[in-house]
């Protein structure tokens, strides 16, 4: 009798099994990618991409009046859902092309085509991804080209953040001015001494999966623990501490701002895209973003994601998507284009972001502050120390580049340089694309008639 009511519960169990098991699975699965490896770490590493996303989004709204609250409300969102989705820094980043073509022609590239562009863009990504031909090309692209593409990007984050920290930039036109006062609140010396700081603390980065500071690796078994001043360095999020003092110099710099915040989120209405518009923005926007979006916010992404996290490698169909449907769901609101990007990605890892948890907390801040302050926002943001958001740009760029580390071969380091310097020269991934190409089966044809055996008499 006892053993027959014990039965009862199992069998109905089991029968619960199949109906329960799915939403549980999924539960489970977001709360894993959402925790944090280290709280301190993942909070430094949500700031490891602010210097390309702040920059870019205070030209656009001072340049083109971008709604500033409705692109934080959106790109926050982006940041939760991709960090549930996938469980690392998976970054959201403004999409630099269609920025540089509507900052540099602001008369003529308005929010319209801008949006136009964006949408354009997030449809060809989406079908691509829905079909698997992204897949398909991300197999078929070699590694030594993917890794020229990194380097390229790595080194021109770098090169824009040493511009930064040197010259007195006008975001709304896009210009640099003279060179950088040596004192002062946005001066040399704060942006030199706010980067010696970062290199004190962070160092070069692990050589693996770890960063100093994190208690636990990314395996989940607890680290050794070292003891005495290094221990309490290394823990210091340093990327935090630097943005922290940002804002505060912001405010020191203009103490009346508080009195011109309107409190409240800006009202949120669909754009309205004319014939011209779609014309301009996919002509002028889409056809010069694209294939920056297939090499860095997808190929590269994947394959740098797979580099860091071993055991986390997503299809680049997967990611295809997921560009695809955040442009075409925000784009028509009046949000930023958006991508994902292999810059973004290497920056919070650099300053310890490892679980989607670190871009979920960047999310829930954008979104806080999109509804509570809305556009009005950007008025700190106009007196945020721009050589201090260079320092963090310099540290994203130099780790996206360290990316490239491991050719193994003269040809494979031959084959990425090429396409480095063509990048960098042309200014356009897409050209040094093509010459990586190009130059790798030229190799490789090369090789296959120096291997084929003599014909004999």
């Amino acid at each position: 009798m006892e053993s027959s009511i014990n039965q009862i519960p199992l069998q109905d169990t089991k029968a619960q099994t199949p109906r329960s098991r799915f939403p549980s699975n999924v539960v489970r699965k977001v709360r894993d990618n959402l925790v944090f490896r280290s709280k301190w770490a993942e909070l430094n590493g949500s700031m490891g991409d602010l210097g390309t996303y702040v920059p870019i989004v205070l030209a656009l709204t001072l340049s083109v009046d971008l709604d500033l609250g409705t692109t934080l409300i959106f790109t926050g969102m982006y940041n939760i859902v991709t960090g549930a989705i996938y469980g690392v820094p998976m970054p959201v980043q403004p999409m630099k092309s269609i920025a540089a073509v509507a900052i540099s022609n602001s008369a003529e590239f308005g929010v319209p085509e801008i949006m136009a562009a964006g949408i354009c863009t997030g449809g060809i990504l989406l079908l691509l991804g829905v079909t698997g031909l992204m897949q398909l090309v991300y197999k078929l692209i070699p590694l030594p080209v993917v890794r020229g593409i990194q380097l390229s990007q790595g080194l021109s984050f770098a090169m824009t953040a040493v511009k930064y920290i040197k010259k007195v930039q006008n975001f709304a036109k896009s210009k640099s001015g003279g060179n950088r006062h040596l004192l002062g609140l946005d001066g040399l010396v704060l942006a030199i001494a706010c980067a010696c700081f970062i290199i004190v603390v962070n160092g070069a980065g692990e050589e693996g999966n770890e960063r100093e500071g994190d208690d636990i690796n990314l395996s989940g078994s607890e680290r050794p623990r070292r003891k005495g001043l290094r221990q309490i360095i290394a823990s210091l999020p340093s990327a935090f501490m630097v943005f922290l003092l940002g804002v505060i110099l912001a405010f020191i710099r203009r103490p009346g701002v508080v009195h011109d915040f309107k409190f409240g989120p800006s009202s949120i209405e669909v754009v309205k895209i004319s014939k011209h518009a779609w014309k301009e923005g996919f002509i002028k926007g889409t056809i010069p973003q694209l294939p920056l979006s297939v090499l860095n916010s997808v190929i590269a992404v994947c394959k740098l994601s797979s580099d860091l996290f071993p055991g986390k490698d997503f299809s680049a169909s997967s990611v295809s998507v997921s560009v695809g449907l955040m442009n075409i769901m925000g784009c028509w609101f009046g949000a930023m284009p958006c991508c994902h990007g292999a810059g973004g990605l290497a920056g919070q890892y650099k300053f310890g972001g490892r679980s989607g948890g670190c871009v979920a907390l960047l999310g829930a801040a954008k979104m806080l502050l999109g509804l509570v302050l809305g556009s009005s926002l950007v008025i700190v943001l106009n007196q945020f120390p721009v050589g201090v958001l260079g320092v963090l740009l310099l540290f994203a760029g130099i780790e996206l580049a360290l990316a490239s580390r491991d050719m193994n071969t003269k040809e494979e380091s031959f084959v990425m340089l090429m396409c480095t310097a063509v990048s960098l020269v042309g200014s356009s991934a897409a050209l040094g694309f093509v010459c990586g190409i190009v130059v790798h089966v030229l190799l490789k044809l090369r090789n296959w008639h120096k291997d084929q055996p003599c014909s004999t008499v």
